[in-house]
C-alpha cells in the first residue's frame, strides 16, 4: 500500500478506453470491491449500465448530456453544468470511503473540451485517499493529469469501422 491513491489513465484515439476501464471494474467487482463509474459525457441506455444493475457492488451514474455541441452553442452550458455536477459527485464519492475503485469515464474529454478545468480535476483526484484506485478515461488527456497518474495507456487507432461508415453497434460501441 502506498501513501497515495492509485491513478490510471486510458487515453488516445483508439476504441477501447471505456472498455479497458470496465474490465478493471469487472475484475474489482469479482474480488468483492465496491465500484463506482461516473460517466461524464455519455447519456444513453448502454450495455454497461444494464450489466452494472445486475451486480451488487457496481454502480454507474451518467452525469453527461451525450454528444458535445460546439462551445458557442446554447446547449454547451447544459453540458458544462452536468460535468461540474459530475465532478462534485466524484469528489464526494472519493472522500466517502464507500468505494475501492472509481472510474471517471470520459473526464479527459470533459477537460479537453473546456467543460472542466484541469486544475479542478487535479484538485479532486489529488485528495483521494491511498486505499482507493481512480481510473480516468477519454481522448486528449492533459499533460497535468498525465503527470498525476502512475499508469497511463495510450490506446491508438489502426483502423476503425466508423471511418468506413459503419454505425455504432449494440454490444460493441454501446
Amino acid at each position: 500500500m502506498t501513501d497515495q491513491a492509485r491513478i490510471l489513465i486510458f487515453t488516445g484515439n483508439g476504441k477501447g478506453k471505456t472498455t479497458a476501464a470496465l474490465g478493471m471494474a469487472f475484475r474489482a467487482s469479482g474480488h468483492g470491491l465496491q465500484v463506482l463509474v461516473i460517466q461524464f459525457v455519455k447519456e444513453a441506455d448502454t450495455g454497461e449500465i444494464i450489466a452494472a444493475n445486475a451486480m451488487a457492488n457496481m454502480e454507474i451514474i451518467q452525469t453527461g448530456q451525450g454528444f458535445l455541441p460546439k462551445a458557442d452553442s446554447m446547449e454547451y452550458c447544459k453540458h458544462k453544468l452536468a460535468a461540474e455536477e459530475g465532478l462534485a459527485l466524484a469528489d464526494e464519492s472519493i472522500q466517502s470511503g464507500n468505494y475501492d475503485l472509481i472510474i471517471l469515464d470520459e473526464i479527459c474529454v470533459a477537460v479537453s473540451n473546456g467543460l472542466l478545468s484541469e486544475k479542478e480535476v487535479a484538485q479532486v483526484i489529488s485528495k483521494a485517499p491511498p486505499e482507493i484506485s481512480l481510473v480516468l478515461t477519454g481522448r486528449n488527456a492533459s499533460q497535468g493529469l498525465i503527470d498525476l497518474a502512475d499508469t497511463v495507456s495510450n490506446i491508438g487507432c489502426v483502423k476503425h469501422a466508423y471511418h468506413r461508415g459503419i454505425a455504432a453497434q449494440k454490444g460493441v460501441e454501446f
